[in-house]
């Protein structure tokens, strides 16, 4: 057996039930030993044998679980649906997001195709990224390896962490985020509010950088007992939650017809688990939309672009090729822009009232593209989805003196259709 697949198809060997006959340490003394394990740079002599993940894009063994009978054994799980009247928790609250027209974005574009946005900021706390955060802990609790008093680690953007914080307040986890230091305040102090503990990473360091959030995550791992890196960039709960869920409402809501869907990357499981779903029941056409500076798309000499350089828009693109992204499930990428992003999440907000974040400017821009260059028009329908929500970037994109402060333009769309 592989070593991606020993991770992905996690069993109640002897080690996990012996992890279980260590105390759990009361959450105040695993922050304090995460705090100095952070504050020391990585000495290999006192901390041997820590290494990452080989991540080098899909595997055979994750692409099982793509599929609709799954890898033997598998058992999917029941669907959940959005209660109607009262919910027993938060959780309840997660996924099941509605999918709304933007006819007065497309008219401000001057596209006449159907433009349908599917609104992830309704899920409960706030992304896309609530559904993996919940299904990666219920895959490891199917699977026995999870009890109260855990601690969950994870290397995330802050969207994942958010998901994961809110589930485990509720399930009776301790959470450490890793966390590069661009990413927004508001994340970190939604993620502080859940009781998780926060440590900072150096924006600039390379995901195998030992300085790296990834990186830190696995030396924390190995000094915490009873603690366990899940790991949305291999972990199979990231792509499932989108193949055996978002794309099922999205298929439901569009009563079979998805013709085209455009879909922005980050780690790849919402592009890989929604695309891989749509292509198998509705043939539809999946455009992927990756920030310059990284190097999810394809063909490779898109990435040639501003490798190197950093960008600003936050959640989407990576130096690396995440084990849950099939980079070939998408039939074409494009490379977006921060300018484009944030004018197109802007418009968004000021012409339809969804309260989105900039990744979702990326979405939108792409659509306007790839509309463009498909000569779409009426009769056509196009599915975006918008990632997260505005909540996380009151102090970035949408604050006038920040964009100023970073060359933006603080004007929707300045000129309309900028870049396409």
């Amino acid at each position: 057996m592989s070593a991606i697949k020993k991770l992905l198809n996690v069993t109640k060997s002897s080690s996990a039930r012996r992890a279980f006959s260590q105390a759990a340490l009361p959450r105040e003394e695993v922050y304090r030993i995460a705090q100095e394990v952070h504050a020391q740079l990585w000495d290999p002599a006192k901390e041997p044998g820590i290494a990452l993940p080989d991540y080098d894009g899909m595997t055979p063994d994750l692409q099982e679980y793509l599929t609709p009978s799954g890898p033997a054994g598998y058992t999917k799980p029941a669907r959940k649906v959005r209660p109607t009247k009262i919910a027993d928790s938060a959780l309840d609250l997660v996924g099941n997001t509605p999918l709304i027209r933007m006819d007065r974005m497309a008219k401000y574009l001057g596209i006449k195709a159907e433009i349908l946005g599917k609104c992830e900021y309704y899920s409960a706390g706030g992304s896309v990224k609530d559904r993996i955060g919940l299904r990666m802990i219920e895959e490891q609790e199917r699977a026995g390896l999870l009890k109260p008093g855990d601690t969950l680690i994870e290397p995330t953007s802050g969207n994942t962490g958010v998901g994961l914080c809110l589930a485990a307040a509720l399930k009776g986890y301790n959470v450490i985020i890793t966390l590069p230091q661009k990413m927004s305040g508001e994340k970190v102090n939604m993620m502080k509010s859940l009781g998780a503990l926060i440590l900072r990473t150096p924006t600039e360091a390379s995901w195998n950088d030992t300085n790296s959030h990834l990186f830190l995550a696995m030396r924390l791992k190995a000094k915490i007992p009873r603690s366990h890196v899940l790991d949305q960039y291999l972990n199979k709960g990231n792509p499932l939650a989108h193949y055996e869920n978002t794309a099922e409402e999205i298929i439901e809501q569009c009563d079979g017809h998805v013709p085209h869907a455009v879909l922005t990357a980050g780690t790849g499981g919402t592009i890989t688990g929604v695309a891989a779903k749509l292509k198998e029941k509705t043939n539809t056409k999946v455009c992927g939309v990756d920030p310059a500076g990284s190097i999810l798309a394809l063909p490779e000499t898109l990435n040639s672009e501003g490798i190197g350089v950093p960008y600003h828009v936050e959640g989407i693109g990576y130096d690396f090729i995440p084990t849950v992204l099939k980079r070939d499930i998408a039939d074409v990428w494009y490379k977006s822009h921060d300018a484009e992003s944030f004018a197109y999440a802007r418009a968004l907000i000021r012409h339809e009232g969804v309260m989105i974040g900039g990744s979702c400017g990326s979405a939108m821009w792409g659509v306007h593209k790839y509309v463009k260059d498909n000569n779409l028009g009426e009769g056509d329908r196009v599915v975006v989805l918008f990632p997260d929500a505005s909540r996380n970037y009151m102090s970035k994109f949408l604050c006038d003196d920040w964009m100023t402060q970073n060359g933006f333009s603080t004007d929707p769309l300045p000129s309309t259709g900028m870049n396409v």
